[in-house]
């Protein structure tokens, strides 16, 4: 973990390349097929063709459903013990072993099951993240995002053109409004949450300190799954998870799972509207779900709570210059589809809390796609 000093200096972020599927070989006896003229005799071995790659990027929905059902049938948890065949897979899962094997055939060159000689299947260190059981299993966030993201996406192209999210366009009011009603849905959301920072934060937390204050308030802190990684080596301070009505339950449960209930209260409420008077604010992973002027309101509602002096912590990615790879560029498509927010850059981040009355101290980089960035509030 580093700290990146701001403002000014531009941090070297860590690169996080997002996950592409290797390029697979031709699985035909060359030797067999006459070579074709002109280009494709010089394409060389182990590389698809341009119109061949993009072939692979437009059927992209295929294998995300694909994935799903591997998730949705909890595959991969059940090879947690060792190979299995597919009969006792499909019999386990109450699926038809024939048309199972053939999704599992379909992953295999795509780096998420093996195949082995004697007729079973096992999961890769890919394939294994889809099992419910790991710490950087990512089966919620699937289960979340297939459940409620997929299908709006489809009026990507009315988002473009009108600038209304495609997930209000598709369900008929904004997304957060539509997935509350659902019980269900909030507690796969909870779980998706504690699934991205446990996943794909991995390490993120590991030497790292929030600043002083006594009261620790997380806001829209869903399960309160971040909070209780905060405080764990904290036991002199107490916190809040402050969230929505519909949400309040799910964190009770897992701060009672999670022995907190002794020093963490959850609270529940409407961050537009005010929040809990408190020494630190951590916002993980909240400000990029909203546009700059929502984000303000949010930002206003700790400033008017707070005392000036106040600490601010913003768990967020932030996005690099260039065309390099990273995680937010991917995430900031969700954004645009979904929410209506988006990921931010360093500079953009420091406008923000500026325009909200807080100046931005550092940064501090992690080994995840994530940084902690500090702020204070203004008197």
């Amino acid at each position: 973990m580093r700290t990146v000093p701001v403002p000014g200096a531009q941090p070297r972020m860590n690169g996080c390349r997002l996950p592409m599927a290797p390029r697979p070989r031709s699985g035909w006896d060359t030797a067999m097929i006459d070579q074709a003229p002109g280009d494709a005799a010089e394409q060389p071995t182990g590389e698809l063709p341009p119109a061949m790659q993009m072939i692979q990027f437009v059927g992209g929905f295929q294998l995300s459903q694909a994935l799903y059902v591997i998730a949705k049938l909890d595959i991969a948890t059940q090879l947690d013990e060792g190979p299995k065949t597919v009969a006792d897979l499909a019999e386990a899962c109450w699926a038809q072993p024939e048309p199972l094997g053939r999704l599992i055939r379909t992953l295999a060159p795509m780096g998420v099951f093996r195949s082995l000689p004697d007729g079973t299947v096992e999961t890769t260190p890919l394939g294994a993240t889809l099992s419910a059981h790991r710490a950087d299993s990512v089966r919620a966030a699937t289960l979340y995002w297939m459940e409620t993201h997929y299908l709006p996406f489809s009026e990507l192209l009315h988002n473009v053109r009108t600038g209304e999210t495609a997930a209000t366009h598709y369900f008929g009011e904004p997304f957060f409004d539509w997935v509350v009603k659902d019980s269900e849905l909030v507690e796969v959301q909870s779980g998706a949450m504690a699934s991205v920072m446990g996943g794909l934060g991995a390490g993120m937390f590991e030497g790292y300190r929030l600043p002083a204050g006594e009261v620790v308030a997380d806001i829209g802190g869903a399960s309160g799954s971040v909070l209780v990684q905060l405080l764990e080596n904290e036991p002199d301070r107490r916190g809040i998870v402050f969230d929505v009505p519909e949400v309040v339950p799910d964190a009770r449960r897992h701060l009672e799972m999670k022995g907190f209930t002794d020093r963490v209260e959850v609270v529940a409420g409407d961050f537009f509207e005010s929040v809990p008077r408190a020494d630190v604010y951590v916002l993980s992973y909240i400000l990029h779900d909203w546009d700059d002027d929502k984000c303000r309101r949010i930002l206003g509602s700790i400033e008017a709570a707070a005392m000036p002096g106040a600490r601010l912590v913003v768990v967020e990615g932030i996005v690099p210059g260039g065309d390099e790879p990273h995680f937010t560029k991917a995430i900031d498509l969700v954004m645009l589809a979904m929410l209506g927010g988006k990921e931010r850059s360093v500079d953009e981040f420091a406008q923000l809390l500026s325009s909200a009355g807080f100046t931005l101290d550092r940064i501090v980089a992690t080994p995840s796609p994530f940084s902690f960035i500090e702020a204070t509030l203004r008197p």
